[in-house]
């Protein structure tokens, strides 16, 4: 039992080590390449842990192999972009000035519920307000609204204003981010004056966040009582 656990605690640590070595676009962004070889992993990595009596070298070596594989067919299609189209294929264009491409629809295999859900999921529920829409080589439905029809903008209004980065977060659960608090432009000097004028200390808060700016405002969420 113990060899079983130690077994799939190095696995897990693997796994994790090869699916950074991937990239973030693994985790959230399938290409049919990486999908084939996220799969590929799940099942060889179970082999080790099922069975004590295969070898742990069964299961580590075409994980590595799968994971170092995968960057390289990445690093060929950034250089060459046949392999990539090979690879991942290329975004197809379903819907243009509201009219659906039925051709393109047929290739693809998309069926009307598939196109309404897709298009509805953009907040879209009428096809003919719909400019392009382009199918991605990840599967999901990119849709570009005819300009009747898109969000009126600060630029459309002619409102000018300084754009700033989003709040950071400096305090999580009692525990101090110090590298956030530098990347919000403050210091602990900074961060200690605002807590005493608050009456608070760093174990008590629950989440603070510091927005990045000339006027540099905190928004403190206070830990409730356990």
């Amino acid at each position: 039992m113990l060899i079983v656990f130690i077994r799939a605690v190095i696995l897990y640590c693997v796994l994790i080590l090869t699916v950074r070595l991937m990239g973030k676009r693994q985790i959230g962004e399938l290409q049919p390449s990486e999908l084939a070889v996220t799969i590929l992993i799940s099942n060889i990595a179970t082999l080790p842990v099922e069975n004590p009596e295969t070898p742990l070298f069964t299961g580590l070596i075409p994980v590595l192999t799968l994971g170092s594989l995968d960057v390289l067919m990445s690093w060929l299609g950034m250089r060459y972009g046949r392999v990539r189209t090979v690879i991942s294929g290329r975004p197809v264009v379903i819907i243009s000035n509201g009219v659906i491409d039925q051709k393109q629809m047929k290739e693809l295999r998309f069926t009307v519920d598939d196109l309404f859900e897709a298009v509805r999921g953009q907040g879209i529920f009428d096809i003919s307000e719909v400019q392009f829409a382009i199918v991605e080589t990840t599967g999901q439905v990119s849709v570009y609204p005819k300009y009747e029809y898109r969000n009126v903008t600060n630029g459309d209004m002619n409102i000018s204003q300084k754009s700033d980065d989003p709040p950071v977060l400096v305090i999580e659960d009692g525990v101090l981010l110090e590298n956030n608090l530098i990347a919000s432009g403050a210091d602990r000097k900074w961060l200690d004056k605002q807590l005493k004028s608050k009456k608070l200390d760093i174990k008590d808060i629950y989440l603070m966040t510091v927005s990045v700016g000339e006027k540099r405002e905190i928004s403190t969420l206070v830990k409730k009582e356990r």
